[in-house]
């Protein structure tokens, strides 16, 4: 066993798996205390790297492409302190990070683990049911439905529209990006029939607009991890050559944009017709809404 114990966490190496349990100070950002224990199984490791420094040094694990459905969700925008493969070393350990080190790679040699990327997920992602009260709402997910309910600072349009409902089979992929100084972060769910909106996220019913609390907000990542995990892997998506046309795979409307344009200007008819919607708000949504899908077709 190989192991190294931080304020930070604690890295243990049993030969066949890297547990990776987060630690308990105040110090540890809120995301890494709720993801909580990571078990990574050797085979979806495909490097370790200590990099000593002033004062200390960190330890950083590198996953195979594919294998964990938060690293797939986040595409690397996990801020450095939030990100659980990542471990703070103070001085008087810098020998031992480099004994843990050392034991993977041993590890990865012996076992003649490759370092291409994967095409089935290694890690299983957050557990379910999972939910997050963010600035926008509060976004749940069970494993089969996603549920958004909006906060009273949400939109007019999103609070006229009531709980958003989506199911995994109307889903297309998660869209996460955290809040970076003075612009704001989204979590967005792109469905079959509604990738063509071109609403900004404090718009679109299908995203919550990440503004307020970047320290809670960040926590949206576990709801986009878990749906991530349940969506079929991006290795299965099909590419040119493969069943869909150079067109399509160039960015072209798929069959039905239409249908989806014409609903979506229906349902913004009807809110403006009710009152909902301001003539400014109506003419602001609907251009839009017409940009997205121009940008699209």
């Amino acid at each position: 066993m190989a192991e190294i114990i931080q304020r930070d966490g604690t890295w243990a190496f049993d030969g066949s798996t890297v547990r990776i349990t987060p630690g308990l100070h105040r110090s540890v950002p809120l995301f890494r205390q709720t993801y909580g224990e990571v078990s990574v199984p050797l085979e979806a490791v495909a490097g370790i790297v200590f990099a000593p420094g002033r004062g200390g040094g960190r330890l950083r694990l590198r996953l195979r492409e594919g294998a964990d459905p938060l690293l797939q969700a986040t595409g690397g925008r996990l801020p450095d302190a939030a990100d659980p493969y990542r471990l703070v070393v103070d001085a008087d350990r810098c020998g031992v990070a480099e004994y843990v080190a050392e034991e993977v790679r041993r590890a990865l040699l012996l076992d003649r683990i490759p370092e291409e990327p994967v095409r089935a997920y290694l890690l299983p992602g957050p557990p379910v049911p999972v939910s997050v009260r963010s600035s926008d709402g509060t976004v749940s997910f069970d494993g089969g439905e996603v549920r958004i309910d909006w906060a009273d600072t949400s939109d007019r349009v999103k609070r006229a529209a009531g709980p958003r409902i989506i199911g995994v089979g109307d889903l297309v992929r998660v869209e996460w990006l955290p809040g970076s100084g003075r612009a704001d972060g989204f979590l967005r769910f792109v469905t079959r029939d509604g990738g063509i909106s071109g609403l900004p996220p404090e718009k679109d019913p299908n995203a919550l607009d990440l503004w307020g609390n970047a320290r809670r907000d960040l926590l949206t990542a576990l709801v986009a991890a878990a749906v991530t995990a349940r969506l079929p892997h991006p290795s299965t998506r099909p590419g040119p050559g493969d069943g869909e046309s150079g067109e399509t795979a160039r960015g072209a409307a798929p069959a039905g944009h239409h249908d989806v344009l014409l609903r979506r200007l229906r349902e913004l008819g009807e809110l403006h017709r009710g009152g909902v919607l301001t003539d400014d708000e109506f003419a602001a949504t609907k251009a839009a809404v017409l940009r997205g899908f121009r940008g699209g077709a």
